[in-house]
């Protein structure tokens, strides 16, 4: 999907870009399949801040994605409708399945409308199909990876994104993330064929920051601006480099490139990290 530039009318229009929103096909939602969003602004259930710079933003509602898709096995479905979704960068298609139920799924690169969908191991290897990993032959583009079996896809589920598969061991498989991290899952996982689409989102220019606004964003100051009281990076007269070995956080923890995943169960299936 191409990107449209704008006409530099003002400086913030100049180097701005925006979607062309040529694949969206419907531009009102389903209604049965639409949830109230509760805004939290980076607050906790106790009101304190837990996640900084959230906050504002425009208003939206939920759309149910079945990221499960196994209460559907061997029910064939067809693409109604490709739509946009505020809550995350990839677009989601409208799915019919035969029984009369309908569903939302990830929209994979290159789906249309009418095209026919279905999951399951008797599945066929054809791009949105939802089948277990022990059916999928070695070297296919797959995303919407569970981890966890029945438990739905958490992995590669952003726009472009996409793992491929590269060998199968045993009870595992062997995946290659869009990280470059290499993860063993167990192949009786869900994976969808394909890669997400809205593959152009990575070049997207927000161009100016009351666009951040729009997207729940509140503006951040750097802690080299800050004085010592306030943040580790500060004082110095003028601009000053932040005389530390690496950054840290306001609390003087190490950030950017520190370690802080210490997971047993499941760090024993990472065979190369992505660093």
């Amino acid at each position: 999907m191409p990107l449209k530039q704008f006409k530099p009318t003002s400086p913030s229009r100049r180097g701005m870009t925006g979607y062309t929103f040529e694949e969206i096909t419907r531009d009102k939602p389903e209604k049965s399949l639409l949830r109230a969003a509760k805004k939290a602004a980076g607050r906790n259930n106790q009101g304190r801040i837990t996640v900084r710079h959230q906050g504002g933003g425009h208003k939206r509602r939920l759309r149910e994605i079945d990221f499960k898709r196994r209460d559907k096995f061997d029910v064939p479905g067809r693409i109604a409708a490709i739509e946009y979704d505020p809550n995350r960068s990839a677009r989601i298609a409208l799915v019919y399945y035969a029984d009369g139920d309908k569903r939302y799924i990830l929209a994979p690169n290159g789906v249309k409308v009418d095209d026919r969908v279905m999951s399951g191991p008797k599945a066929e290897i054809a791009v949105g199909n939802a089948l277990p990993m022990r059916n999928i032959p070695t070297g296919t583009v797959v995303h919407n990876v569970e981890m966890h079996l029945g438990k739905g896809a958490q992995m590669v589920r952003s726009a472009g994104a996409g793992a491929q598969l590269m060998a199968k061991e045993g009870d595992y498989s062997l995946l290659r993330l869009p990280s470059g991290e290499m993860r063993r899952v167990h192949s009786d996982c869900l994976a969808t064929i394909g890669q997400v689409g809205n593959v152009e989102h990575g070049n997207l220019k927000v161009g100016k920051a009351g666009r951040n606004r729009w997207m729940n964003k509140r503006p951040t100051t750097r802690g080299t601006v800050m004085n010592p009281n306030d943040h580790p990076h500060g004082g110095g007269e003028g601009r000053a480099p932040i005389g530390m070995p690496g950054p840290k956080t306001p609390w003087g923890k190490p950030t950017l490139g520190y370690r802080t995943r210490r997971n047993k169960t499941s760090g024993k299936f990472i065979v190369r990290r992505r660093s």
